[in-house]
């Protein structure tokens, strides 16, 4: 049933948002908290986010060499901490994508290879018979032959038989 699958998917989703949610929140503790974390991997993100996201509105109002000023080093650290705990979640969402349709691969494989397998059985089966069938008729047909050789001698007989003169009676 159709139906049931969606609010399924949206629990799934739900569940793996809820999830990776804690994971998110310290990423983005410790990325507020260390130097190093702040300096070589939140900000270099955020401020080519600040340059797309401001040059894309730039062209869409219509001014287009306007030179773009970074953000501040707290703003671009926020905005940095917020797009590595969203990219978190959707790694953690994207590999439970991945993960299932890795098992469903791995179901269809082993369905398929049961499926393969019973179609040898079968095809062995056949063979299999169509050798005793073989055997069989190679057993009947010599004894159909004398069958066939036996009426034809009866045949014979009775011909000669219906030909020869009427035997004589034994009354004395």
């Amino acid at each position: 049933m159709v139906v049931g699958a969606f609010p399924m998917a949206k629990l799934l989703y739900l569940g793996i948002r809820q999830v990776s949610k804690p994971l998110a929140n310290r990423i983005k503790d410790a990325a507020r908290r260390s130097e190093f974390f702040k300096t070589y991997i939140c900000l270099p993100p955020a401020q080519l986010y600040h340059w797309v996201e401001m040059r894309t509105k730039m062209r869409i109002m219509g001014f287009r060499g306007t030179a773009i000023k970074p953000l501040n080093e707290e703003a671009a650290a926020e905005l940095g901490a917020e797009l590595l705990g969203e990219a978190t979640i959707f790694i953690v969402g994207g590999g439970c994508l991945v993960l299932e349709y890795w098992r469903h691969q791995t179901q269809q494989r082993h369905k398929e290879e049961e499926q393969r397998a019973a179609w040898d059985a079968l095809q062995d089966e056949v063979g299999r018979l169509a050798l005793a069938l073989e055997a069989l008729q190679a057993q009947a047909t010599p004894q159909q032959g004398a069958l066939d050789e036996l009426r034809a001698e009866l045949r014979d007989l009775r011909a000669r038989l219906a030909a020869c003169p009427a035997a004589p009676s034994s009354k004395n």
